[in-house]
């Protein structure tokens, strides 16, 4: 009797994943091409200038004469 309700239960188990998948799908469909690249939080338009900030890998480390 256990197994039948485990069957049951694994059954409905997967056709909700099926059921969320499918909406994900239609989520994506309707979303338009080009919607996750517009959104990835990258400044593009930040100047980076040499000598502020961070030091660049050359000058953190001394190099020694052989």
């Amino acid at each position: 009797m256990t197994t039948t309700f485990k069957k049951r239960q694994k059954e409905m188990k997967r056709m909700d994943k099926a059921r969320m998948k499918a909406e994900r799908r239609a989520q994506k469909k309707l979303a338009p091409a080009g919607a996750d690249a517009s959104n990835d939080n990258i400044a593009w338009d930040e100047q980076v200038v040499p000598g502020q900030g961070e030091p660049y890998l050359e000058d953190s480390e001394p190099q020694s004469g052989s």
